[in-house]
């Protein structure tokens, strides 16, 4: 009885903590149907983020709001453009969909954006390029692409060369594609660039050199921690997924 009474009040006092700091009220949910262990989470999650700057902390909270509630950062996003409509608040709208999957209509918000800057925004540019690439469309976005004042080597320069060379695998210039990848991988921070360039090998039927590619993936990884691996879990799961049925192929 005393377990069942304390569980209540825990409950209701996080309850009345998500109403008064106007936190996402689905967290009432979490809260009331999984009692305790929803009472752990919202603390963790929303609370103690809040005090400490712990970067796990962070990275875990950023990961379940994610999940939780997809749409945060698009309703924040309208609600500061409808109180401004500049172009750095349609930028952010463009951001928010981009981040949803939602193409078509971050095309629209970066357009926006653009018209409404003073000149040349690199970055928003980079940006629509890879919502064109994303839309099937990566002529344009080559094009929008060749626009993008050059920049010195760098991570920037990498960035921007990856998605270039993901454009070339798609429009069929695949010697180029291959040639761009190769340079880009050597330097790339961390394995987006690998799956990527291993996806487009295992198209082009190149097996042998789709499977080096993703065990070095796999050697890389395993140098990570559980956080480091969780943030791209999709990658690594595909890239596992990939290499054990090359692996199960060649036995």
């Amino acid at each position: 009885m005393i377990f069942l009474v304390a569980s209540i009040c825990i409950q209701i006092i996080c309850a009345v903590d998500v109403v008064r700091s106007g936190r996402n009220q689905i967290w009432m949910l979490f809260i009331f149907l999984f009692s305790l262990a929803g009472c752990f989470a919202y603390l963790m999650l929303e609370v103690l983020p809040a005090y400490w700057g712990n970067r796990h902390l962070r990275t875990a909270r950023s990961q379940v709001v994610g999940k939780v509630d997809p749409e945060r950062g698009l309703r924040k996003a309208r609600a500061d453009l409808d109180l401004a409509e500049t172009a750095a608040n349609q930028i952010a709208l463009g951001d928010a969909l981009l981040d949803l999957g939602r193409f078509a209509e971050a095309e629209a918000a970066y357009r926006k954006g653009l018209a409404l800057g003073p000149g040349q925004d690199a970055t928003t540019q980079v940006k629509l390029a890879q919502t064109l690439f994303e839309l099937g469309r990566s002529r344009e976005g080559l094009a929008e692409l060749d626009d993008v004042p050059e920049v010195g080597r760098g991570s920037e320069w990498d960035r921007r060369a990856l998605l270039r060379a993901r454009m070339l695998a798609d429009i069929g210039e695949d010697a180029q594609a291959r040639l761009l990848f190769e340079d880009v991988m050597s330097r790339y921070a961390g394995e987006e660039a690998r799956c990527h360039y291993a996806a487009f090998l295992l198209e082009q039927g190149d097996r042998l050199r789709a499977r080096q590619i993703l065990e070095e993936v796999e050697q890389r990884a395993r140098r990570l921690d559980r956080t480091q691996r969780a943030a791209q879990a999709d990658m690594y799961r595909w890239a596992g997924e990939r290499l054990a049925e090359l692996r199960k192929a060649a036995a």
